[in-house]
């Protein structure tokens, strides 16, 4: 009988056997800034009366009507234009693999600035579909040249742009971000993770192209633990997209929990406003440490070059306090760690422990 290796090796694609898992850091006991969470908590009336309504679901029967309900609040929420629909993701890490699979035609090919999101590459390989990364510049802008030379030779099916973009945290040129939207051969995916945090939305410009798709997600709003991204376009472009959804992919309680976010929505944007200030606190004192480069951000993130990364990474770690070394993902990040933006008291920690590891 074969072993368990053996067996692996002769049943599973060559390239899955080649690749890495996605790697969540061990947080216990520590300050957990790796991973760009809102750092609070539903106020505890709230969390009261979220356990109540979720305790009523019918857990024994499938996901239903609800699901209707979420879609228009989230239209409603996000001021869909008409002529446009939404579809449902458990996260958007699913509607990036569904788009993927929906694109994926004889010669297809994904295109998106580097360094970037790393799920728009993964997909594109797992799903078998080429993938063309164009670095940004040293200050991590887009490269308008670069990007216009790649889709002119790859005709990319599929064009991801971050609105702000991870882990750089920074909002690109709009009129740089039009010509790459004009030059597309066909779908410009404009991904807004980080759109609670952010100072700028495409949701206005949105409906003046037959080929553009605005992604979001609630991770970012506040439910990272629920698994919510939307994608939103043209109704005939959504329509082919959610054909390959799985059915009932996003559960009751998921659908429950961000439904009830919805209707505190204000409760969710003072969250997000304290995080803006934080940022802004955050990025002067950054900006007084000596050897420390930091960019600016419109995210809840900060992206911060320091002598030595892995150093300052594990010096950090020892007194507490997690954050993520970026610095291996990308040659343009060396010596690059990515800050999540936590509460007052979190970020004073962070940077008394990134003071000390420097």
């Amino acid at each position: 009988m074969s072993s368990a290796a053996d067996l692996a090796s002769r049943v599973f694609r060559r390239d899955v056997q080649g690749m890495h898992a996605y790697a969540i850091q061990p947080s216990a006991g520590l300050i957990k800034l790796d991973a760009m969470e809102n750092p609070h908590r539903l106020p505890l009336g709230l969390q009261a009366e979220l356990g109540r309504r979720l305790g009523a679901l019918a857990l024994n029967r499938y996901p239903g009507e609800r699901t209707h309900d979420l879609r228009a609040a989230l239209a409603s929420h996000a001021r869909m234009p008409p002529g446009f629909d939404i579809t449902l993701g458990n996260g958007s890490d699913e509607l990036i693999s569904m788009i993927a699979l929906a694109c994926d035609v004889p010669g297809a090919t994904i295109l998106a600035p580097e360094p970037g999101f790393v799920m728009y590459a993964m997909s594109a390989k797992l799903q078998g579909l080429r993938y063309n990364g164009v670095p940004l510049t040293a200050d991590f802008e887009l490269d308008e040249a670069a990007m216009l030379a790649a889709i002119a030779q790859h005709r990319p099916g599929i064009i991801y742009i971050a609105y702000p973009n991870n882990p750089t945290a920074g909002l690109w040129d709009d009129a740089v971000i039009e010509k790459i939207v004009q030059a597309a051969p066909g779908l410009v995916i404009i991904d807004e993770a980080y759109q609670p945090f952010s100072s700028r939305s495409y949701i206005d410009r949105i409906a003046r192209h037959e080929h553009v798709l605005l992604m979001r997600t609630m991770s970012k709003f506040g439910l990272a633990g629920v698994r919510i991204g939307y994608l939103m376009g043209p109704a005939a472009l959504v329509a082919e997209v959610d054909k390959v959804r799985p059915p009932y992919n996003v559960s009751v309680l998921n659908c429950e929990a961000a439904l009830f976010a919805l209707e505190h929505a204000d409760v969710f944007a003072a969250q997000a406003q304290d995080v803006r200030e934080q940022r802004s606190l955050l990025q002067r004192a950054l900006g007084d440490l000596p050897r420390v480069k930091a960019w600016p951000s419109d995210a809840n993130m900060i992206l911060v070059r320091v002598p030595d990364a892995q150093q300052s990474f594990e010096a950090m770690k020892s007194r507490g306090v997690l954050v993520k070394n970026v610095s291996k993902m990308h040659p343009l990040l060396d010596n690059c760690l990515r800050l999540t933006v936590g509460t007052a008291d979190e970020n004073a920690r962070m940077l008394a422990a990134l003071e000390t590891s420097l």
